[in-house]
């Protein structure tokens, strides 16, 4: 064989670098190399342990939000959403906690009742956006005003505070940790690994993408395209019901100001990620490091002095309309490849 034959056949075998799929990796490498080199005090245990706990919140509804996405729909009102759950919740666990007393039953009682309203608020907009033929950015658009609206008639304006003596056995769920890692962690872990495993090797994950691609063709080969997207809509609000399951004992209260921008950070990791936003391509495990890089954004701000941590919406707008663009340039470069 010639020197230049052998050259072609290692190059064949040699892995492509993707910096699509890899791109986010290296960014969050940067990031903590800054990071460090801004304040040593960043990677300290502590301020690791703070960030992955702080990610575990958006990673959760940002899976959610990757099916959605993924099937070619959007849900702006995940924020609102959380914060009428854990408002709900306080209710409940107050008004039964005379019954059932203090302990884990009464907050079983209340992680039931917010999984079994986000299950519901997910329905609710999966069959709006299909079975009403509305706009799913028009749909999520008004429940996010309907949520927000609900949390602050209960409230009365004001914060509805869990009772004190229910705090002791739900505080746990937040502040403990299992072999080093904060429970927030584990949970996030457990919900990304499903996550993954649900669209990428099973049919439901396929129909995603491919309604995502083109939903016409979709109805043509026979999928059930609004029974798989309400169900899309469906796992988002279960993911919002497990992340505000292990918010609300963080501040054992909730009021208006409850979950605001979540939407925009759960929308910002997905993209971040490498989720197509017109649908047709998903990826969880780039959703995982887009989470991760938005808390380390907001982490690094405010470990200096150089950006005000007051700008961190500003921040990750500009990264969403920077990652829109840049994906909106991998499309232009597919449609000339193929013309």
């Amino acid at each position: 064989m010639s020197d230049s034959a052998h050259d072609r056949g290692v190059q064949m075998k040699l892995p492509r670098f993707d910096i699509k799929t890899m791109g986010p990796a290296i960014a969050l490498i940067l990031l903590c190399i800054i990071g460090y080199a801004l304040n040593p005090a960043f990677a300290s245990e502590g301020n690791i342990t703070n960030l992955l706990t702080r990610s575990a919140f958006i990673g959760i509804i940002a899976v959610g939000a990757t099916f959605v996405i993924t099937s070619g729909g959007i849900d702006l009102s995940v924020g609102s959403m959380a914060a009428v759950i854990a408002g709900v919740m306080i209710i409940i666990m107050n008004n039964v906690v005379d019954t059932f007393g203090a302990g884990v039953t009464t907050v079983l009682i209340g992680c039931g009742c917010s999984v079994i309203l986000g299950l519901g608020a997910g329905w609710a907009n999966g069959f709006l956006t299909t079975k009403g033929k509305i706009e799913a950015f028009i749909v999520t658009l008004g429940t996010m005003g309907i949520y927000r609206s609900l949390v602050t008639y209960f409230a009365d304006g004001g914060t509805l505070s869990l009772d004190f003596s229910i705090r002791g056995t739900y505080r746990p769920v937040y502040y403990d940790s299992f072999f080093g890692l904060p429970i927030p962690v584990w949970v996030f872990i457990v919900v990304a690994i499903v996550g993954w495993i649900l669209l990428n090797r099973t049919a439901f994950g396929r129909y995603c993408m491919a309604i995502g691609s083109n939903e016409a063709v979709a109805r043509y080969s026979a999928i059930n395209v609004d029974r798989i997207k309400t169900w899309t809509y469906v796992i988002q609000g279960l993911c919002v019901s497990l992340a505000t399951i292990i918010y609300v004992p963080r501040l054992g209260s909730a009021s208006s100001s409850t979950g605001v921008l979540w939407e925009l950070e759960a929308i910002a990791a997905v993209i971040i990620g490498g989720t197509v936003l017109k649908g047709g391509y998903g990826r969880i495990g780039g959703t995982i490091l887009g989470a991760l890089i938005l808390t380390t954004i907001g982490n690094i701000l405010n470990f200096t002095d150089l950006i005000s941590n007051y700008l961190n919406g500003t921040m990750q707008g500009l990264i969403i309309i920077v990652a829109v663009w840049l994906q909106r340039g991998d499309w232009g470069r597919a449609r000339r490849a193929k013309t």
